[in-house]
């Protein structure tokens, strides 16, 4: 027998949840572009919501992993895809270990 969740574990679950549907119905009315857009939205969010709680290192996070996407992307479209690889394995691996389950 499992013990019930807390109020704490009810509200991660619910909000993973939300966050499933809601990406779910962005790719069915856009595809790949509408999910992309989704992610935007809530990160975007999430940054607003840490920096009025006072978490501004938020900003130069964000900002250091669009930087490291973008360097990717350039590495990769000038024909060495090495780091494009090595971003999107690691990526996946701390998405499967800490992420919610889809």
């Amino acid at each position: 027998m499992t013990r019930p969740l807390t109020r704490i574990e009810r509200s991660v679950q619910g909000r993973n949840d939300w966050l499933k549907q809601e990406e779910r119905k962005a790719i069915e009315s856009r595809g790949e572009i509408g999910r992309m857009e989704f992610w935007l939205r809530v990160t975007r969010s999430r940054i607003s919501k840490d920096v009025k709680a006072g978490r501004d290192d938020v900003l130069g996070g964000f900002t250091s992993v669009c930087r490291l996407f973008m360097l990717a992307v350039d590495k990769r479209a000038a024909g060495d895809a090495r780091l494009w690889n090595h971003l999107m394995q690691y990526a996946q691996q701390v998405l499967e270990q800490h992420g919610p389950r889809h």
